[in-house]
């Protein structure tokens, strides 16, 4: 295993991606594809400065961190929801697609399987299946929700850079296995608390094995990766142990 090292992580995450049929599904996955490549470009982001691990409804992208976080916290701001907004103007009411984004900063190791390991990225994969996020998710008509991490609040974010406006974010607490975890949410709270997802999923480690109490289970490893803990989202599973994601495609 490689020393790990540090790396700006941004976790992209499609909602109802495993409501839709095969052709959906395809569709929805070109289009995420296409969304976060043209934001990352126009960030000055490009295929070498980036590792990218394809997770079926979700995209990690582990990034230089000598690209610099204001100006891709800045283009993800405004390109992301400009993006949104042109293609789905032309889909269809069933290929419509809304994302989740976490931005995160840590230190990640990639080991000899080409799998991600590192404690920051399995915090940075609870924040993208929390619960505030996907709720505010929900609530909102602009098919985009976006936080960020407690690091990447106090060393950007705070500082009220140009087009990042530190009043118009939130702190929030994601319920994890680990216990909550703080992270800072852009543009309106969750309104009238926290409902459950349908089926009664409430993203907080419900579920078989779930609670204080319950015995650890074995990693699981798929497909390459191995997952953990309560983990939504990623690949449309449910997965218990810690998180090493693997597989990730170098570009």
């Amino acid at each position: 295993m490689s020393d790990p090292l540090p790396r700006t992580i941004l976790l992209v995450d499609t909602e109802r991606y495993s409501d839709r049929d095969d052709v959906q599904q395809a569709f929805l996955r070109r289009m995420l594809y296409d969304v976060v490549d043209r934001t990352l470009l126009a960030a000055g982001i490009d295929q070498t400065l980036r590792l990218r691990a394809d997770r079926g409804d979700a995209i990690m992208e582990l990034i230089d961190p000598n690209a610099p976080l204001t100006t891709l916290l800045r283009t993800l701001l405004t390109e992301v929801p400009a993006q949104l907004r042109a293609v789905n103007r032309l889909a269809s009411a069933s290929a419509q697609i809304r994302l989740r984004a976490v931005l995160a900063t840590g230190y990640v190791a990639i080991d000899a399987y080409d799998g991600w390991v590192g404690s920051d990225l399995n915090h940075a994969c609870r924040l993208l299946d929390g619960e505030p996020l996907k709720q505010a998710l929900r609530e909102r008509t602009d098919d985009y929700a976006l936080c960020v991490s407690e690091p990447v609040y106090a060393g950007i974010v705070r500082h009220n850079h140009t087009g990042i406006p530190a009043e118009e974010f939130s702190p929030v607490t994601m319920p994890s296995k680990n216990g909550p975890l703080a992270a800072w949410l852009y543009g309106p709270l969750p309104a009238g608390g926290l409902a459950p997802e349908p089926g009664g999923n409430s993203g907080a480690g419900t579920g078989p094995g779930a609670g204080a109490d319950a015995p650890a289970r074995p990693a699981q490893v798929i497909n390459g990766g191995q997952f953990g803990g309560v983990n939504h989202g990623i690949s449309g599973g449910t997965f218990h142990g810690d998180i090493r994601l693997g597989g990730g495609d170098r570009r």
